[in-house]
């Protein structure tokens, strides 16, 4: 029976993992909700004159997916953010270095910060949230990255395609029908790429849909909103930092949408030309993301979280989507 590298990650392993890079837990270990990575949440023994110890969020790296150098350039642009001042979680230096090895894992050590999903409804929320993505972006653009890869019609379209055929992930059903719409998106959007032209390229968060931001309520200290998990930090245009918090109808959109900008427009300007890309940008998503999941279809936690993946009727939903999609990149952009 073939196994799976995080199979023989057991509390013991993480454990002393961290014990090597100085950190000792007291027993108590929790795993958080995370379906690339393994995330622990890891209680410090006290301190001889302390009632209680600290409280530590330990990532362990997926093997294979990012190289060292990846991630290194990860944990310094969060280093970069929060010298400025940016609200975004990074990883601790310990022992001279923010990544670790342990027993054939990659892995960090981050401080563990509460709090909760942001109220998107909030028109003052949302602006909160675009002065500190205006502030995550003027540190982005400040120079490139080298190592991490960009978000475009290649890595997220074409590239996904690739993986999906190489696999045969696609029942014979659908096959042809679901490659037609996925070729007909594409064009579709290399179209509207071209049309809004250059764009300038900024090292983003990459995946900043709610989930990943943390809301401390005011009166509290660290008021506001904080950002976690720049494992999927890449380059790519700003607006790929703000359509994941739209949702609703198109009204609903457009205003949240012109909350967010405003919040943003009080510390940098945004390129309106890019409201074009927000569609393009949701379809190399949605095509990415069935790539993703067959990628990790060998990890047992895949299968059982999502046991619909590859079932014709998965698939006849995608080229349902695909198609609406095509459509959808040829209407009126939001405005803001």
């Amino acid at each position: 029976m073939s196994s799976h590298p995080y199979d023989a990650l057991m509390p013991d392993v993480v454990l002393d993992a961290l014990a090597s890079v100085g950190l000792y837990g007291d027993g108590r270990l929790m795993a958080l909700s995370s379906y690339e990575n393994r995330v622990y949440q890891i209680h410090l023994e006290a301190a001889p004159d302390a009632t209680s110890g600290d409280t530590v969020v330990a990532k362990f790296y997926r093997p294979g997916r990012w190289s060292d150098a990846q991630i290194l350039e990860e944990h310094a642009f969060a280093a970069e953010l929060m010298a400025a001042e940016t609200p975004v979680v990074g990883a601790l230096t310990l022992q001279g270095s923010t990544l670790h090895h342990f027993e054939g894992f990659s892995f960090s050590v981050s401080p563990s910060r509460g709090g909760r999903r942001p109220e998107l409804d909030d028109a003052s929320v949302l602006e909160w949230i675009g002065r500190f993505l205006a502030r995550i972006h003027t540190v982005g653009s400040t120079r490139p990255f080298s190592h991490r890869p960009a978000l475009n019609l290649q890595t997220f379209g074409y590239a996904s395609r690739d993986i999906l055929a190489a696999g045969d992930y696609l029942p014979l059903d659908m096959s042809s029908r679901w490659h037609k719409a996925f070729e007909e998106a594409m064009l579709v959007a290399q179209n509207v790429f071209e049309s809004v032209g250059d764009v300038r390229q900024l090292r983003l968060h990459g995946d900043c849909h709610p989930g990943n931001i943390l809301w401390t309520p005011e009166g509290v200290e660290g008021a506001g909103p904080h950002f976690v998990d720049l494992d999927d930090a890449r380059s790519g245009p700003a607006v790929q930092d703000l359509w994941m918090l739209l949702s609703g109808d198109r009204a609903q959109c457009t205003r949240q949408l012109g909350a967010l900008v405003d919040g943003y427009e009080e510390f940098r300007e945004f390129d309106r030309r890019e409201l074009a890309l927000i569609e393009p940008l949701r379809t190399l998503r949605l095509v990415h993301y069935s790539a993703w999941l067959a990628q990790r279809w060998k990890d047992p936690i895949f299968p059982i979280n999502f046991p619909w993946f590859g079932s014709s009727d998965y698939w006849k939903s995608q080229v349902d989507m695909l198609e609406e999609q095509s459509e959808a990149m040829q209407e009126t952009p939001l405005s803001a």
